[in-house]
Order: C-alpha cells, then sequence, then structure tokens
C-alpha cells in the first residue's frame, strides 16, 4: 500500500527482513497487548472504584435520611404526647405563657407558675431522650419558625440559622457553630474568616389547642456543626472495620456550603479538618450545578476515590454536601504492582519466543545471504564464483543449483553478446547524434514560423487601424484650428476645453503612433525622458475622474516614490490611464482604487533602480485561468473589449527595460497591478516590442 513504505535499514538485507518478521509480533504486537491492557485494567479500575463509593454513598444518604426521619419522628411523637398536652392545659391556665427551656436553668416564671416548671422539664427530658439539640415550643406566631411539617410528615428538613436565630433557640450550641476557616489548597478564593452559621436538622410541627386549633408549635431539632458522633456512626455504617482492603482509610463529612463542619478526616496529628474547605472543581460541581461528583479529588492532605452529594433545605436551594470516600494509594499500589507482575510475564514470553523465532529466521536467510555475495563477486569481475553446496534441500537449495546453472550460461552468453553491444552501441550513438542535430533545426525552424506569423497579423492590424483612425484625427484638428480662428478673441472662455481637446487629440495621435511602433518599432519611437511618476499618476486621475464618479469610487492615493522613470510621458500615461479603466470597471459599483508610488530597491545591492506604480482594486480579483491568458493579444474578460489594452501596455513598458506584474492583493479583496520602471532610459529599438506569449508578469515582494 502507498502509505506504508519498508524502512531503509531494511532494503538492504534480507536477514533484517526475516529478522523483523520473526521478532515483530514480539516487539510491537506484545507490547501493543500490554498496551491495551493497562487502558484496560485502567478503565475498569476506575469503574470498580466509581461504582464502590456510589454504593458508599448511597448507604450514607440512607442513613442521613434516617436520621432525618428519626428527628422528624421524635419530635412528632413528643407533639402528640398526652404528658405535653396536659402540661400546656396548665400553662394555658396561667395566661399562655411559654418559656423555652435552657440546659441546667430554671424557667423565670418558675416561683409564680409552678406548671411551667414541669413543662420545661418534660421538654429537657424529651430532647435527652431523643438525642436532639433543639427542643422548643413556642406559641404560634411569636417566635421565628421553619417551615411547618404536615401531619403526615415524619421527615425533618435541612436549615441553616444565623447565630442570632440559634441565640433564640439555643444558646449553648453557639460554641459548635463557630468555626475558623483553614487555608485549603485548590479551594476557592474566599474573604471570610470564620463560618458561625448552623446547620440544622428541624422539625416543625403545630401543637392544637382543645378545640384543634394551632396554638402553639414544637421544633425539633438536631445541630450538625461538629457533631463528631454522627458524622462517625455514619463512617462506621459505611465503612465498618475490615471491609476496606490493603490499608485503605475510610471518611465521611458534612459540609456546609463547602466548608467542613463535621468530618472524620485528620489534618495533622490526629487533629479533625473541621474549617477546610471543598476544591473549587468539586464545589463548582456539586454546588454549582447540582451534580453528584464521583471521581478522584484531593481531600485537605492526599488523594480520595470520593462521592459528593448536594444537600438541600426545605425550598430545595444548596446548602451544603455529604460526601463518602476512601484513600486511594493502597489501590494505586495493587494495580502497579499486578501491572508489574504481568509485564514481567510477558517479557519471559517475549524472550523465549525470539530466540526460536532467530533460529528459525537463521534456517532462511544464511542460503540467501550465500548466493547475495555470490552475485556481489561476480559482479565485481570473478566470473567463475559459484554458490556451491546448500546443505537445505528445500526450494532455497534448489534456487541456489539453479543459480549456478545460470551463471554458467549467462558466462558463455555475456562472451558473445559483448562484441555485438560494442558495434551496437556505435551505431546508436551516430544515430543519436543525429536526431538531435534534427530535432532542434525543427524546433528552431518551428518557433520562428510561429513568430513571424504572429509578427505580421499583429503589423497588417495595426497599420490598417492606424491607417483609418489617422483621418478622423486630422479632421478633428482641423476642425480644432478652424473654431479658433472663426471664434478669434470669443473663444478666449474655452481655451482650457479647447487645450484639452488639443491634448487629446495629440494622445490619439500617439497612440497611433505606437500601433505603428509594433509594427515598425524603429519608425515610430517617442521621446524619452526623465519622468515624474507621481505627478503623471495624479494627472491620470484627473483623466478618470468622470469614471469614478459615475461608479461612486472613491480614492487611495499614496504616492511616496523618489526616483525618477526614464520613459516617453504620453506612454506612461497611456499605460497608467489603461490599468485604472480596467481598475474601474472591475467594480461595477462603489469600491475603492488605490494609486501607490514608491521607489524599486534592489535587495542584493541595495540601489534604487527607478520608481514602482502600483493600482489596486477592491474588485473580484483574477482567476489562475485569467492569469496565463492576461497578457496575450485579443484576450478579455469585458463583452465591450478588445483585448489589446494590456498587450500593449506590457510591450510599452518592456521596450523601456520595465516590468508589468498582475496578481491579486494578500487580503483576496480585488486585485493589483505593479509597473516597475527603471531610472536609466532605455531607447527602444527594432527587435522591442510586445512579447505576444501570453504569458503574465507575477507580483514580485
Amino acid at each position: 500500500m502507498a502509505w506504508f513504505k519498508t524502512p531503509r535499514w531494511m532494503n538492504h538485507s534480507v536477514r533484517h527482513k526475516l529478522l523483523a518478521i520473526a521478532l515483530l509480533p514480539l516487539a510491537v504486537v506484545f507490547p501493543l497487548l500490554v498496551l491495551a491492557l493497562m487502558l484496560w485494567s485502567h478503565v475498569a479500575y476506575d469503574r470498580l472504584l466509581t461504582a464502590k463509593v456510589r454504593a458508599d454513598l448511597a448507604v450514607a444518604n440512607g442513613y442521613f435520611q434516617q436520621v432525618l426521619y428519626e428527628v422528624g419522628a421524635g419530635t412528632r411523637g413528643v407533639a402528640m404526647s398526652l404528658a405535653l398536652h396536659q402540661a400546656l392545659e396548665g400553662a394555658r391556665a396561667h395566661g399562655g405563657a411559654l418559656v423555652a427551656p435552657h440546659p441546667g436553668g430554671v424557667a423565670a416564671y418558675g416561683d409564680r407558675y409552678p406548671d411551667l416548671i414541669d413543662l420545661h422539664d418534660l421538654l429537657l427530658d424529651e430532647r435527652e431522650r431523643l438525642g436532639l439539640d433543639i427542643l422548643i415550643l413556642v406559641r404560634h406566631g411569636e417566635a421565628p419558625t421553619g417551615p411547618l411539617n404536615g401531619p403526615k410528615d415524619y421527615s425533618a428538613t435541612l436549615r441553616l440559622m444565623s447565630p442570632s436565630e440559634l441565640a433564640e433557640w439555643g444558646p449553648h450550641l453557639l460554641e459548635r457553630t463557630s468555626i475558623p476557616l483553614v487555608d485549603t489548597l485548590n479551594a476557592s478564593p474566599t474573604q471570610r474568616q470564620i463560618e458561625n452559621r448552623a446547620m440544622v436538622m428541624l422539625a416543625s410541627l403545630p401543637v392544637p389547642d382543645a378545640q384543634g386549633r394551632p396554638w402553639a408549635v414544637l421544633h425539633g431539632g438536631l445541630l450538625l456543626n461538629q457533631n463528631l458522633a454522627l458524622i462517625d456512626h455514619i463512617n462506621r455504617i459505611v465503612y465498618p472495620e475490615g471491609s476496606l482492603p490493603f490499608g485503605s482509610l475510610g471518611t465521611a463529612t458534612l459540609f456546609l456550603d463547602d466548608v467542613r463542619i463535621s468530618t472524620n478526616v485528620r489534618l495533622f496529628q490526629g487533629q479533625r479538618a473541621i474549617g477546610t474547605r471543598v476544591s473549587q472543581a468539586v464545589r463548582d460541581a456539586v454546588l454549582g450545578q447540582g451534580q453528584t461528583w464521583l471521581d478522584r479529588a484531593f481531600v485537605v492532605n492526599d488523594w480520595y476515590v470520593s462521592a459528593y452529594q448536594p444537600l438541600q433545605d426545605a425550598r430545595g436551594e444548596r446548602i451544603g454536601m455529604l460526601y463518602v470516600g476512601y484513600l486511594e494509594r493502597p489501590y494505586r499500589w495493587m494495580r502497579y504492582g499486578m501491572l508489574g507482575v504481568m509485564g514481567l510475564i510477558f517479557l519471559a514470553v517475549m524472550a523465549l519466543a525470539a530466540v526460536f523465532s532467530v533460529r528459525w529466521a537463521r534456517s532462511i536467510f544464511r542460503p540467501v545471504e550465500q548466493m547475495n555475495a555470490t552475485i556481489e563477486r561476480i559482479e565485481k569481475g570473478e566470473s567463475g564464483a559459484r554458490v556451491g553446496t546448500i546443505v537445505a534441500r528445500d526450494e532455497l537449495g534448489a534456487l541456489a543449483n539453479h543459480l549456478d546453472h545460470l551463471l554458467d550460461v549467462v558466462e558463455d552468453n555475456t562472451r558473445r553478446l559483448r562484441e555485438w553491444a560494442q558495434t551496437l552501441d556505435l551505431k546508436v550513438q551516430e544515430r543519436t547524434r543525429e536526431l538531435e542535430a534534427s530535432n532542434a533545426s525543427l524546433r528552431q525552424a518551428q518557433q520562428q514560423l510561429v513568430k513571424s506569423e504572429k509578427l505580421a497579423a499583429i503589423g497588417q492590424l495595426t497599420a490598417s487601424v492606424a491607417h483609418e483612425i489617422n483621418n478622423p484625427i486630422a479632421v478633428m484638428q482641423g476642425n480644432l484650428d478652424l473654431i479658433r480662428q472663426e471664434l478669434g478673441p470669443a473663444a478666449d472662455p474655452v481655451l482650457g476645453e479647447l487645450r484639452l481637446l488639443d491634448e487629446q487629440v495629440e494622445r490619439m495621435r500617439l497612440i497611433v503612433t505606437q500601433l505603428l511602433q509594433y509594427a515598425r518599432p524603429t519608425e515610430f519611437a517617442g521621446y524619452v525622458d526623465q519622468q515624474d511618476v507621481n505627478q503623471i499618476a495624479s494627472d491620470c486621475l484627473v483623466l478618470v475622474g468622470h469614471l469614478l464618479q459615475q461608479r461612486r469610487i472613491r480614492v487611495e492615493q499614496d504616492c511616496q516614490a523618489s526616483a525618477r522613470a526614464g520613459i516617453n510621458r504620453q506612454e506612461l500615461q497611456q499605460v497608467i490611464i489603461n490599468l485604472m479603466i480596467n481598475a474601474i470597471q472591475a467594480m461595477p459599483d462603489q469600491g475603492c482604487l488605490t494609486l501607490r508610488t514608491f521607489d524599486w530597491v534592489d535587495d542584493a545591492s541595495g540601489t534604487t533602480l527607478g520608481p514602482v506604480v502600483e493600482v489596486a482594486d477592491t474588485g473580484p480579483g483574477l482567476s489562475p485561468a485569467v492569469m496565463e491568458r492576461l497578457f496575450s493579444p485579443f484576450f478579455t474578460t469585458k463583452n465591450d473589449g478588445n483585448g489589446l489594452g494590456l498587450w500593449i501596455s506590457q510591450g510599452l513598458v518592456e521596450r523601456y527595460g520595465g516590468q508589468l506584474e498582475a496578481g491579486n492583493r494578500p487580503d483576496a479583496q480585488g486585485a493589483v497591478f505593479r509597473l516597475r520602471l527603471l531610472t536609466e532610459p532605455h531607447v527602444p529599438s527594432a527587435a522591442q516590442g510586445p512579447t505576444g506569449d501570453g504569458r503574465p508578469g507575477r507580483l514580485q515582494p
């Protein structure tokens, strides 16, 4: 196949090829198998670890939901208990005042309302029995309340509480909510220094009066900030002792926003990493997008296979995260160990296979090398060299015998052919010289004939056109002279217009002269002088001004040339106007015509050769097909053109040693024609004229 090429070092030796064929499966296929196995094991390894941590997260979330249910069910049990309703009857008998219980304290109204002491003690006992941090009864509407749980909703909900709210319901809990933030690698930037909000599992249940109307609200809650007993219990459920192999360590964490408020991840010397923060990547995915993170993550100071799940409050807002994960390092080392063992096995297999492959390959390439050595000796002039006896009796042995017989026949025929070859070589060389001389003469005659036919046709055409145009030009000039003579002083107001007509008639006469110059170059040479291309280019803009206005074309002019051009002024003006008209016609409606002049500097010597005139447009540009025939006579892309303008312009410029180049603008927004002229005047000769070969000049940098 074309895309497969034999390496160069294999093209010179059968030994190398056979060894390559024998060892290719070992040196290439086996490593590819090892690589495929490594890739497969990597993917399988990641999937297994991810599947396990997903299951661990499901267990942790199940227990977390169970705790929410127990908080709600316990609070509902107290709200529906007979003891609470009996204590409330006494409170309502004293005017309905309610007092929240405080640890170790006694109600402020204890001496006046003994029934309130019973309510206070009842709530304290129930809070201790249920393991809650908050159990408070407030008159409906007298204190801040969370969302009320319906009569059939036994689960608590998560709620963020400010320090002021927590101070009203449980001032004894404020110490646990003040968590200094610890600088953590890869965490999102923050200006906060401390986290003092509280995340609470809160159940709020209405307590009705005797008529069944809501009279008070019972709030039961469990504070999650620094709740080490809860997080350790979750960790023991998810990762019981001995459940993780290879010495891996399982961890669990509760986050408030991105701050660890309860965790068994250790920071250093057994200190828990409370106050550290999660990485920004995890925060954006879990809290920002609400996704569940199942991947490797850098947790505090090491890599863990981690699972993060967003935690939402009753309004569905993401306020924290539940995390479980286990240390990845032991699994990683186990994987590397297994890959190392498999690699050693592959190496051993490759070594044994290589030994046998080389021995078998040797029985093939040795006879081939003997035959090759025999051929090399014959090439060096040892015509009597032979392969000799080959031990192998296979196809290679038969081939060696055939080779010896063939060499005998070749040696005999060679002697006879050598004499005939010498004679034949002499005859071939003689005939070749004759054919080469004949072909050279034929090509030269053909080129001369084509050139003569072209010049004859163009000469006849130009002479005929010039003759027909000279007559109306003479009539026009005679009438202009007659007008000036007849009008006399009355012609003064239009002298400028008459002078312009004289100049254009003169220009027409020069054009006719140039046409005749192509038929008889030596008889119609124009006057050559040093010309200011900046002034001539500006004058040409005036002459095509009406065309620019008709098509609403704006002009950008940048004339920086300091060198002068050795050329006839009228001929240079004719060339520039022709280029401008072509550029205008390439822009049917609006556009920009750019006229630039600058010095032509030789790159090798750094000397200034002459000026350069550049005319560019914003038209469609020049296609490759147009470029090939652009300067050919009678080639045009316009319906009303004759195809002689660029051909004549090229001939005029080249007669003075200049160049006319064409191409497209670097920004592909139109065509550009560049006219290079020499400072030293170059007088036209009879042999010079338009090239007529149709090959356009290419733009040079």
